[in-house]
Order: structure tokens, then C-alpha cells, then sequence
């Protein structure tokens, strides 16, 4: 594994972002068709052992629907239903 993905909530780590609904099936479809690369522009693969755990329990708690947001630029417009997850080398 090149680098892993983790879930920064509050938006403070640099880096490159692309949008994930906090569904664990849109996860897997995210994984199966190497979204997260391509979306990061890097090589190689990513771990998204972390993002899974969190998009879970995300699901478990909550009813509602949203996005979450795998994400980089600072200062972007947030709502309850954001989080941001970052690439970490």
C-alpha cells in the first residue's frame, strides 16, 4: 500500500479531496472502480481501512442522508453531513 486515506473532521490537513457519500456501498463501488486515486491524482493504492470504520459508523448512528467529503482545500463550505478525509503517505 502506497499511502492510506484517514478522516480529518476538522479540515485542517493539506492535500487533494473528492466527494463520498457516507454509504459503506458507495465506498466499496469508490474502491472496486479506484476512484480515490485517480480523484487524489496519485499511483499505486490507498488503504481505506480507516475511512470504511468511520462511513459505518456514520451509517449505524444516523438516519439522515448526506455526503461526506474526501477532501483538501481549506476554508470550503461545510454542513452537518460533511467530513473531510485526507490522503496520508
Amino acid at each position: 500500500m502506497d499511502g492510506h486515506l484517514v478522516v480529518d473532521e476538522r479540515r485542517r490537513l493539506p492535500g487533494r479531496g473528492a466527494w463520498l457519500h457516507p454509504d459503506p456501498g458507495c465506498l466499496t463501488k469508490a474502491e472496486r472502480r479506484r476512484a480515490f486515486p485517480r480523484a487524489l491524482r496519485v499511483s499505486g493504492t490507498l488503504g481505506t481501512d480507516g475511512v470504511r470504520r468511520y462511513v459505518e459508523r456514520l451509517a449505524e448512528g444516523s438516519t439522515d442522508t448526506g455526503s461526506s467529503r474526501v477532501q483538501s482545500e481549506e476554508g470550503s463550505r461545510s454542513t452537518r453531513h460533511e467530513s473531510a478525509v485526507k490522503l496520508k503517505p
